[in-house]
């Protein structure tokens, strides 16, 4: 027997019942930088020493206050600098917020960027089994998977050479099959989809789709608004480090367009 039709509003009605994935509260993240260029480690430890170095203050984020929900896909957009990525590495717990208090309930799988977490040195094998780990995964359950990953990345060849030897598409599709062979409760994905072919990335989309429908929490960073309108139940606009709207999909890819569109006619 097939399985009703959700529409995406009858879906958005259950989301927002079920329990709460993923809570932030008034989270900031304060990054400190010299005033002036410094261009040299050997440079920054004499200014260091002789009290010359001035610092700023500088903040990725500040004051986000966020909900989302378990088996929700959620979108995450702005302008290159907006906090995007810094966010996604709070939720994965990569940095700590310099303030505020957040709860994560569940597994984070993060694909944060092309390669990240990967050795140059080491073979692609090497790093399944070293990227599997970071993961939270067995030396035994990762060789168990090591057929399917290497399956779904189609590296032809390329698994036991140094990843240096890899393109970026490469990288790409390597990363995306460890972090996606085991089920995420909650998965993160920035611009993990910018690189690689269409056949790829097609197979990328199937796979994110079958966990969709399985009821993981997806977050998505991307700069394909096509892409947020198809696959998010909800989003938020970040600018300045700062959400700026968050909500009806449309709405805030909407609001996106027009910060854009007002951007490119200001340079004009």
């Amino acid at each position: 027997m097939n399985s009703p039709i959700v529409h995406d509003h009858e879906r958005l009605a259950m989301i927002t019942h079920s329990p709460i994935a993923i809570h932030l509260e008034d989270i900031s993240v304060r990054y400190r930088k010299p005033e002036v260029e410094i261009r040299s480690f050997k440079e920054f430890t004499i200014q260091y020493f002789q009290r010359r170095i001035r610092m700023q203050d500088f903040w990725a984020l500040r004051n986000i206050n966020l909900d989302i929900y378990r088996g929700e896909t959620f979108g995450v957009i702005g302008r290159n600098g907006a906090g995007k990525t810094t966010l996604l590495k709070v939720i994965s717990r990569v940095i700590a917020p310099t303030k505020g208090r957040m709860i994560v309930e569940g597994e984070v799988a993060p694909l944060l960027e092309c390669g990240a977490g990967f050795q140059a040195e080491m073979t692609g094998r090497e790093n399944i089994l070293l990227y599997g780990s970071l993961l939270g995964h067995s030396h035994q359950q990762i060789k168990e998977h090591i057929p399917e990953i290497l399956d779904f990345a189609q590296l032809d060849g390329f698994i036991d050479a140094p990843l240096r030897m890899y393109s970026s598409g490469m990288i790409a599709r390597l990363g995306f099959a460890v972090a996606t062979s085991w089920k995420p409760q909650i998965l993160i994905l920035d611009e993990i989809l910018a690189v690689g072919d269409e056949a790829f990335k097609k197979k990328c989309k199937a796979r994110i789709d079958g966990f969709r429908a399985e009821g993981a929490t997806i977050l998505l960073v991307t700069h394909d608004m096509d892409l947020i309108l198809k696959k998010c139940d909800r989003a938020a606009l970040l600018e300045g480090g700062s959400i700026v709207d968050q909500g009806d999909v449309h709405q805030v890819v909407k609001r996106y367009r027009s910060v854009i569109e007002l951007s490119e006619t200001t340079q004009r």
